[in-house]
């Protein structure tokens, strides 16, 4: 569209909003706005919990904070350092993700250990500076009050986030099968907590997929349905972009302040993972993202050293006594090395710590793990649960074979197979594999051929927006699978 084209027109102007729920962008990732308030707003609670705890613990003082002063020192430092560890702890049991689908009682129990986790690694910040120490008597108070006041901001939330005056109002331009994608896979209320859509207009060429009473009428343009909705933001998902996209209308809708995005890109923002099924080549090889730099390289690598070394301690004791374990029930190998697909599809021995009866797999053929498995010795069955059988793999870690935070390794065979069913599965070993990841955090355990085109999904948004952030939030959240056995058979 000319300038001249433009000017010829009346100049309307739309009420876009403040986009409410667009986006923040942080540490390569998708933050939603409502979270990152949420997390502000928790860490001025946990500011106040300890101001609160201050007040009522020298209540019988004169002066209540002359007198902490005096006996301790400055509130705001300790004050700023609970705050913190809280709120490492509450993303640590996934209670930041937009698309929290448990119920206020689950909510609950995650925020009481939040609290109490928070609480013993205030305990260790104490003991390695004990210059910022504040009492006993200071932190179990701070702790009770943190924990009534976040019980009370969570049910305020949960009731607000699903307003719909704090939703991006959201148009699709399609109502074809592409565009049919989004109710069909962000159908829940949890999913579509950032966003509303207001309706769909179709697309020359497009079939009627979508309910008749959501399409919107658009004889007057795109503007003027824009206008009309309040629109803040188009998805472009018609089923053939050849049948004649309208560029003219989408361009003068973007100079008036809505944004225009396309259907992968908004699937990638909303649900945190990239739709296999609609992806074309050119996405990937156009699309921002996929570092493989020396820097990046470099900061990974320290970093699993780092951590590595950090569970090597403190995980030997928990070791030696899972290695008795094993030995005592049947005397049995402690340990199973078993061949797995790494980076570049390099083979390597990945180890385990042996959760199966010794001939599990008779004639030497790969079978998916099931619900149940009677091949699961009872050692093996707690350890599964609580993920120790993970263990030894952090000698992988170390060796270089595997990274902490990776697409989970899978055996040759299953490789082999899901290569030739399932579009673009290779390109997850552009990355190491890793023991934990963004699949394992937000999807439950895989045991068959859609289950891993699911997961892939997951895998390929890690690979294209993996840093050292977004490795140090899937540990965080890996503890909320561990803690509440998700996904763990």
């Amino acid at each position: 569209m000319s300038e001249s084209s433009l000017a010829g027109k009346p100049q309307q102007r739309i009420e876009v909003g403040l986009g409410k729920s667009m986006p923040v962008r942080l540490f390569n990732g998708n933050l939603h706005l409502p979270a990152v308030v949420l997390a502000l707003s928790e860490i001025a609670i946990a500011i106040s919990a300890v101001y609160l705890a201050v007040w009522v613990r020298f209540a019988g003082f004169s002066d209540t904070f002359a007198a902490f002063h005096t006996t301790v020192g400055s509130i705001w430092p300790r004050a700023l350092v609970f705050a913190g560890v809280l709120l490492l702890s509450l993303a640590s049991l996934g209670l930041y993700q937009l698309r929290q689908r448990a119920r206020f009682t689950g909510i609950l129990v995650r925020l009481l250990i939040a609290v109490l986790l928070a609480q013993a690694m205030i305990a260790l910040v104490f003991y390695l500076a004990p210059s910022l120490f504040v009492g006993r008597g200071v932190i179990g108070l701070a702790g009770i009050f943190a924990f009534l006041e976040l019980a009370l901001a969570r049910f305020v939330f949960l009731h607000v986030a699903d307003e719909d005056m704090f939703k991006r109002r959201v148009l699709v331009l399609g109502s074809g099968a592409r565009a049919a994608t989004i109710t069909n896979r962000l159908r829940r209320r949890a999913d579509q907590r950032g966003f509303k859509i207001v309706g769909y207009v179709r697309a020359p060429g497009d079939a009627a997929n979508v309910a008749s009473h959501h399409i919107v009428q658009s004889d007057d343009g795109l503007l003027q349905v824009a206008m009309r909705h309040k629109v803040e933001e188009i998805v472009v998902a018609p089923d053939d972009r050849r049948g004649g996209l309208p560029v003219n209308e989408l361009l003068e809708c973007r100079i008036r302040g809505v944004e225009v995005c396309d259907i992968l890109e908004f699937f990638e923002r909303e649900s945190g993972r990239v739709e296999v099924e609609l992806m074309q080549p050119s996405w990937l090889i156009f699309s921002k993202g996929f570092r493989s730099d020396l820097v990046r390289l470099v900061s990974k690598r320290l970093f699993d050293l780092l951590v590595g070394a950090g569970v090597l301690v403190i995980g030997l004791p928990i070791a030696l006594l899972t290695s008795i374990a094993i030995f005592l029930e049947d005397r049995g190998p402690i340990l199973y090395r078993q061949t797995r697909v790494g980076r570049n599809g390099r083979p390597f021995p990945m180890l385990k710590f042996r959760s199966m009866s010794v001939n599990a797999e008779p004639n030497g053929e790969a079978v998916w793990a099931v619900q149940n498995d009677p091949r699961v010795t009872r050692v093996g069955a707690l350890i599964r649960k609580l993920r120790i059988d993970e263990l030894p793999q952090v000698l992988n870690v170390l060796v270089g074979q595997m990274s902490f935070v990776g697409p989970r390794p899978e055996r040759p065979e299953f490789v082999k197979e899901l290569a030739q069913t399932i579009p673009y599965y290779p390109e997850r070993h552009s990355v190491k594999p890793g023991i934990t990841g963004w699949a394992q955090v937000r999807y439950r355990y895989g045991s068959s051929e859609q289950d891993a085109q699911d997961k892939l999904e997951y895998d390929l948004y890690y690979v294209k927006h993996h840093s050292l952030a977004f490795d140090l939030m899937v540990l965080l959240q890996t503890v909320e699978v561990v803690l509440f056995r998700i996904g763990s058979r």
